[in-house]
């Protein structure tokens, strides 16, 4: 254990129940319960999701059903946690002093998650891990499998990634806190640890990621398109409009990491812009990735008419579209409230009251929870989407 870093008379309370790398951990492992919750609703309406990510099916049914195979991860996650979580208060009575020098005690449990991943026991499910891990490896390289090898299952992990972000970020700080001399990893975090924008860019990767494997997708359609018969390219796919489109989606997420970046360690004589019009650019930034997405998610991921012509058809629902899965209409319509309201936490920032909730440890936490709140409700409409498309309806 380090001795009394300075920072230790500026943590906040809600630091001293749950210092950062506690955060991480939880929300990673409130993740693995929400994909379980994803599995298990979707199997019990008939969308056989390890079908869709090309996931090996169960060779007998002595064998538990995926969804339970995720729960017994998540299980054996959260035991520990909430064993080092029950220990830390213990030891640490809420002194800020003792949160500073207790910081091994939550960086072992993260030690603890990582060996469980790469344990190769049958108990913890270790099929699935090897497939997480495998899936992982390669899109952390922005690569991307054919639609025969699990194609949608790394866009699935890779969007998941997108929404951790900020976690990845945090993951880091963390990290880097504990290897630094006269610091703790339980103190207050230092977001400027490693420099101003070694963040910024653990933060990018995720959208890196996903801007490289629309960029994939649209060079095989323009191979496809070359490679079919005179008069018959692109017939079925286009010219790959929609997946440049895309990655121009994920492109707009780097100006306003990078912004938020400078507004965080804003220096007037460095900065050839006032911080008043540095937030205003920001804004303007921040207002295209956030609507850009949610029209994204509603009118592309979903396929819901509610942006176009055809919302009005009388063969579906007004702004839904004729085949769905989740029957109460109320679903859909909620769902996409839910997003754009979602889609907008950044604009607490515009409130005198509420602006500070975004700089506090305890608002940051709350934002990235709910950042994967929303993204647990995308997949169940996005995977529903994808059923529909790949024939599902004519499989269940």
């Amino acid at each position: 254990m380090k001795g009394d870093p300075a920072v230790d008379d500026e943590l906040d309370a809600f630091s001293l129940v749950l210092p950062l790398p506690f955060r991480v951990a939880l929300i990673i492992v409130l993740g693995v319960w929400a994909w379980g919750a994803n599995l298990h609703y979707l199997t019990l309406i008939k969308i056989d999701v390890p079908a869709l990510i090309r996931y090996p099916s169960r060779s007998s049914s002595r064998h538990p059903p995926h969804h339970l195979s995720t729960y017994r991860l998540a299980s054996v996650l959260s035991v520990p946690l909430a064993s080092a979580l029950v220990l830390f208060w213990l030891f640490t009575h809420g002194n800020a002093k003792e949160v500073a020098r207790w910081e091994l005690l939550p960086n072992l449990y993260l030690l603890v998650m990582v060996v469980i991943f790469f344990l190769p026991l049958h108990m913890f499910s270790r099929s699935g891990r090897s497939r997480f891990l495998t899936t992982l490896r390669r899109i952390s390289i922005g690569g991307l499998a054919e639609a025969h090898d699990g194609k949608f299952g790394d866009i699935l992990m890779a969007d998941a990634l997108t929404s951790y972000a900020k976690v990845l970020g945090d993951l880091f700080i963390s990290l880097c806190m504990f290897f630094s001399s006269g610091r703790s990893s339980t103190g207050k975090p230092d977001r400027l640890c490693g420099g101003q924008f070694f963040v910024p860019l653990i933060i990018s990767i995720p959208s890196m990621i996903r801007l490289r494997q629309c960029l994939i997708e649209y060079g095989r359609v323009r191979k496809a398109s070359r490679e079919a018969p005179r008069g018959l390219g692109g017939i079925n796919q286009g010219w790959g409009g929609q997946h440049l489109a895309n990655a121009l989606k994920y492109s707009s997420a780097f100006p306003v990491i990078i912004l938020s970046a400078l507004q965080r360690g804003y220096d007037p004589e460095k900065m050839g812009m006032s911080e008043k019009g540095l937030f205003r650019l920001w804004l303007f930034f921040v207002c295209v990735n956030s609507f850009y997405s949610f029209y994204w998610d509603v009118a592309k991921d979903w396929d819901l008419s509610l942006f176009s012509s055809d919302r009005d058809n009388p063969e579906h629902p007004w702004g839904l579209r004729r085949h769905r899965y989740f029957h109460n209409d109320n679903m859909y319509y909620t769902v996409i409230v839910l997003d754009l309201v979602l889609r907008c936490t950044w604009s607490l920032k515009l409130s005198s009251h509420l602006d500070h909730w975004n700089d506090v440890e305890g608002g940051i936490f709350a934002m990235e929870a709910l950042e994967v709140f929303r993204r647990w409700v995308w997949i169940f409409f996005r995977v529903e989407t994808e059923w529909g498309e790949s024939d599902g309806f004519k499989m269940g």
